[in-house]
């Protein structure tokens, strides 16, 4: 009884909510989203970010991946048990020297496109076909949408470690978590700065804290503790296969690179200085933080265990379960949130570029009420809760479709850059050429290992998925190829000509509404018909008769559908009038419709109306025009 009155009372709210969202759409979204600004306000410095403040905005995703990455390649060691347990710290030195490459790289791709795009735009450059630029921009967009459904898995995982009450509920708090990420990103890149730049300084702030802590902690108690497993010890089963599959695992410590150079155009002036020192720091505190923290974890010999992340283990031994511990697992859980908030800007902005370009619905590059790309927003925000309800929020089971897509863009980034310096030479180009050669090496190595490792783990997933998307992109470009070269008009030899119009009043029966149409009708044309159908002869002999009381207005044409269909006897009659008059001759449809006083209202009325009008907007020359009249009540 008692759940049945619960779940009476959930469709209650939300059948109160949709009335509210219906009735007052336009207050309820001024209050979420805030109001709309002027285009102008898109120079403004109030606007753009400060690269300090960037800084946590836009590397909140590569930052974050700390609590994760280390985890991500442990588990994969983790069944040859604790002999194993000391690779951790090669494998991070490893990862530690990529990122270093990447970030030099992407600072090159960055003095070269100072407009953001990241690979997109590199490979748009230095590539004739678009199958490469396509192929990065898509890897890319995969790879955002895997980034919030990881982050905010791995942000809920982070809270279930702590309260593990929270377990069951894990799919509807990252939901909602994701809901409440769209609603700040709505309202605008610099307004979403301003809330979520500190948590992501007091995680940063926590990490290096728990590094110092730990250091210290070595220092009283012996840098080689109890725990701490032998070094260099070789297990039994361990092959190389089996490091591969860490070092990629690990590797998606590494995803979010590429955030920044896509979002030079949201840096203050000078953008591209802003943007480089942004990345110093990111490289700087990243590397420090990786290095320190698998360190920590080799020293207290920790490893996966379920239901407890390896880093709030690590945070239990250091600080126990009182107020510290909190503080670092609810920062955990706050900036995994963000690194999903740094992906919105990420995605929003590339996708921008790309729908600008034609390879993506343009709708895409059109800017919402407070200036953000409120399309993009959108479909990010959806597209990862699709793959959060599929996975049941469970950062292992995505994790195995992660990086790859970023590992394949950051190979057609460098081999980009190494096209252009050799093309336009200029001061230094060998040493620039040498530094991306070795990035793209590297990166298509990592992507070659990551595809091979995780294959049958998932990441067979994105490798269909990944060209399909890109092809998707090319057939998008075609189409708008297409529609422009049938549109484009020559000034000089094409003129508008006046054809025939046949205009018809469709008929529900004789009101106010109709006679409005009527007199809308007969005010831009003399030739016009009315056009009843009815589905019986009473409803016909009616019509007829009030027609005849009503002063026979105009010629009537009652048609009769004895399978109460409005489509067919519709179609078949203006079938006949495009046989009688000929190809160029066009025919008007007026449809009366009324406009309800409240939104909801109006699912009450016009569905014939509706249906109707999506049909015959396939009739090549049909034009429909709605004549409204609005209802006082």
């Amino acid at each position: 009884m008692e759940s049945t009155m619960i779940h009476v009372l959930a469709v209650i709210i939300i059948a109160a909510g949709a009335w509210l969202c219906l009735s007052h759409f336009g207050l309820i979204k001024r209050i979420l989203i805030g109001k709309p600004m002027a285009t102008k306000a898109l120079g403004s410095n109030k606007n753009l970010l400060f690269w300090l403040i960037a800084l946590p905005v836009l590397s909140a995703d590569l930052y974050s991946s700390v609590a994760y990455g280390p985890e991500a390649g442990m588990a994969e060691l983790a069944p040859l048990g604790a002999s194993a347990r000391w690779l951790l710290l090669p494998i991070t030195v490893a990862s530690v020297a990529l990122l270093a490459t990447l970030i030099i790289s992407y600072i090159m791709g960055v003095l070269a496109y100072p407009d953001g795009g990241g690979a997109y735009a590199i490979a748009k450059d230095n590539f004739k076909n678009p199958i490469l630029s396509v192929t990065a921009s898509s890897a890319l967009l995969i790879d955002y949408i895997l980034t919030v459904a990881v982050s905010v898995s791995a942000a809920v995982a982070a809270i279930a470690s702590a309260f593990p009450t929270i377990n069951p509920y894990r799919t509807t708090i990252a939901l909602v978590c994701v809901l409440v990420l769209l609603l700040l990103n709505l309202r605008g890149a610099s307004e979403a700065a301003k809330i979520l730049a500190w948590p992501t300084f007091l995680f940063m702030a926590c990490m290096l804290a728990v590094i110092v802590s730990g250091f210290f902690n070595e220092l009283k108690f012996g840098f080689i503790q109890a725990a701490t497993p032998s070094f260099a010890t070789v297990p039994k089963d361990l092959s190389t296969l089996l490091v591969l599959k860490a070092f990629s695992s690990s590797c998606s410590a590494l995803t979010g690179i590429e955030t920044i150079s896509n979002s030079v155009p949201l840096f203050r002036k000078p953008k591209q200085k802003n943007a480089i020192k942004t990345y110093l720091a990111l490289g700087l505190l990243e590397s420090v933080t990786l290095l320190g923290i698998a360190w920590l974890f080799y020293v207290h010999g920790i490893t996966v265990r379920s239901g407890s992340t390896m880093l709030s283990q690590l945070t239990q031994i250091l600080f126990g379960n009182g107020p510290v511990y909190q503080v670092i697992t609810w920062a955990t859980f706050v900036v995994l949130i963000l690194a999903a908030n740094s992906t919105f800007n990420g995605f929003s902005q590339l996708a921008a570029i790309v729908a600008s370009d034609g390879f993506l619905p343009r709708k895409l590059a059109q800017r919402g009420d407070r200036l953000s790309y409120s399309n993009g927003l959108i479909s990010l925000a959806t597209l990862a809760s699709l793959l959060i309800v599929f996975f049941h929020a469970e950062t292992n089971a995505l994790i195995p479709l992660y990086a790859i897509g970023v590992f394949v863009s950051f190979t057609i980034a460098q081999t980009g850059l190494v096209r252009r310096w050799h093309r336009i030479r200029g001061g230094h180009w060998k040493t620039y050429l040498v530094i991306n050669s070795i990035g793209g090496v590297v990166s298509a190595t990592v992507a070659i290992i990551f595809a091979f490792t995780k294959f049958t783990s998932g990441a067979w997933l994105v490798l269909i998925i990944l060209p399909l998307f890109a092809l998707f992109s090319l057939k998008v470009h075609r189409h708008y190829q297409m529609v422009a070269a049938q549109l484009r008009i020559d000034l000089h030899k094409e003129r508008p000509v006046a054809h025939k119009v046949v205009s018809i009043v469709l008929l529900s029966g004789i009101h106010r509404v109709v006679n409005n149409t009527l007199s809308f009708a007969k005010s831009i044309d003399t030739n016009v018909m009315a056009v009843y159908v009815g589905f019986d002869d009473t409803s016909i002999e009616k019509m007829q008769k009030q027609w005849e009381e009503w002063g026979n207005p105009c010629k009537l044409i009652v048609l009769k559908s004895q399978y109460r269909s409005l489509t067919n006897p519709i179609a078949a009659f203006i079938q006949q009038i495009e046989q009688q008059e000929g190809p160029d001759c066009y025919i008007h449809i007026l449809m009366p419709q009324f406009i309800t006083k409240e939104r909801w209202q109006n699912f009450l009325h016009n569905q014939s109306a509706l249906i109707l009008r999506t049909w015959l907007f396939f009739h090549k020359n049909v034009v429909i025009t709605t004549v409204p009249f609005h209802l006082s009540e």
